[in-house]
């Protein structure tokens, strides 16, 4: 640790005002019915692990805060979770609420702006070193938890206060271009799938040409689309459509491979956890990957089978420089000739297909069900000329290309923030040798 910096606790962190370290009410004092449409929101777990306090809140009245006063938390305050999923940190954000009451779960700290930053202090909770800490002095009996005291005795490294802030817009500087890539991400995925409803949903294209109305499009475009529909098994359709079933728009790979035969081999694990955990592909040694996994071609879509009331759809990168395999819980997807990848993936994510889709599936345990690979294949699907199908395509690839150009920046970005996170705090790395691999990231 560099020498001017200095070990203190938590405690000795904290503001030097009333309730500046405090957990949530006694469980009778704050209950599910206590919510309300809309107040003052509660921070749950669902709200936690990520840089700021964000999500789905519940609210409870203003009335009913009052009676919580104890456990409010206010813009740069952190937040740690007690029992539940334990390592999880996150800061109040300045908008846009002005307050927020603490749950039952959660413990609230309030730092001591003369000699911490909140920012830096949640980095440092974010690190290896202090979740290992945590875990270390989990009280394990009845449910795994963490309390005040164990907070409150966490040693935690005091940098200057301006070094803390200086480290603090680094790391900053990264989750926020994380954060406008996944931003951006939701822009353009949104576009295409509304894209997508409107032509092949909705056929608002062909609806507007049936009444006489302009359909908003470029006449080339718009000639495209016949200007009737006719009755099909399905109900109106496009006239020179027609319904087919998704076996005619994809096939499936099951091309498969044993990566623990190349145990000095990395390889780029598609699986589920790593799609939930924001589509980022693990590289991984063949030595470490314990089952056989599919083979992922440059072309495919992925779409799990495992319990579809949870849409998981992927648009894989695979690099050329490294094989890629996916959990056997993902259905390989393929476009025919005349479909292209975009079509199809914009097909399996759209909500029509999901009612359908999940409908199909087998077992009885919510956790476990699945939709087998000929159920799939086998669903109805209204079949559209090749010329619109090129149309969309070609709208909607350079989309979906800089979302996965995206996923890959980000996640080279978030690699970059989580070397450089126990380097800096612990003082090895100075922040000006930091500042350069950042800027040079973020060009």
């Amino acid at each position: 640790m560099a020498g001017e910096w200095r070990e203190m606790t938590v405690g000795e962190i904290v503001a030097p005002v009333r309730n500046g370290l405090v957990g949530g009410p006694f469980g009778s004092n704050l209950v599910s019915r206590d919510y309300v449409p809309a107040g003052v929101p509660v921070i749950r777990g669902q709200n936690m692990g990520a840089r700021w306090v964000a999500g789905e809140f519940a609210f409870v009245s203003d009335a009913k805060a009052e009676t919580l006063d104890a456990n409010i938390a206010r813009p740069g305050d952190i937040v740690f979770t007690q029992r539940g999923t334990l390592g999880q940190v996150s800061v109040v954000p300045e908008v846009p609420y002005g307050r927020y009451v603490v749950s039952q779960s959660q413990m609230k700290l309030t730092v001591n702006r003369e000699l911490a930053d909140p920012l830096f202090f949640y980095y440092v909770f974010s690190s290896l070193e202090q979740r290992d800490y945590i875990r270390q002095n989990t009280i394990q009996t009845g449910v795994p938890h963490t309390n005040l005291g164990i907070l409150r005795g966490t040693p935690v490294p005091l940098p200057p206060l301006p070094e803390q802030c200086a480290i603090a817009h680094i790391l900053g500087t990264l989750d926020d271009k994380i954060e406008l890539n996944r931003r951006m991400n939701e822009t353009l995925e949104a576009m295409a799938r509304a894209l997508f409803k409107s032509w092949f949903v909705d056929f608002d294209p062909v609806r507007a040409k049936t009444e006489g109305r302009d359909p908003g499009l470029p006449k080339p475009l718009a000639d495209l689309f016949p200007d009737r529909f006719e009755d099909s098994e399905l109900g109106e359709i496009p006239a020179g459509w027609r319904v087919g079933n998704v076996g005619e728009l994809s096939m499936l790979s099951r091309d498969g491979i044993n990566p623990g035969e190349f145990p000095n081999e990395a390889f780029d694990h598609f699986s589920i956890p790593a799609f939930d955990e924001g589509q980022k592909p693990k590289s991984e040694l063949g030595s470490t990957i314990k089952s056989n996994k599919f083979v992922v071609p440059p072309d495919a879509v992925l779409l799990s089978k495992l319990n579809p009331r949870i849409p998981r759809i992927w648009f894989p990168v695979v690099r050329d420089n490294h094989r890629a395999v996916c959990s056997t819980e993902f259905l390989v997807t393929l476009p025919r000739t005349g479909i292209s990848r975009e079509f199809l993936y914009s097909f399996l994510s759209s909500e029509a297909f999901a009612d359908v889709f999940e409908m199909l599936v087998t077992g009885t345990s919510g956790s476990h069900q699945r939709v087998r690979p000929e159920g799939l294949l086998g669903m109805d699907a209204v079949i559209p000329t090749e010329s619109v199908i090129h149309q969309f395509t070609k709208v909607t690839r350079p989309m979906l290309a800089r979302v996965a150009h995206a996923r890959v920046e980000s996640s080279v970005l978030a690699n970059l923030r989580d070397t450089l996170l126990p380097k800096l705090i612990s003082g090895e790395l100075r922040v000006q040798a930091a500042d350069d691999f950042v800027q040079e990231a973020t060009a």
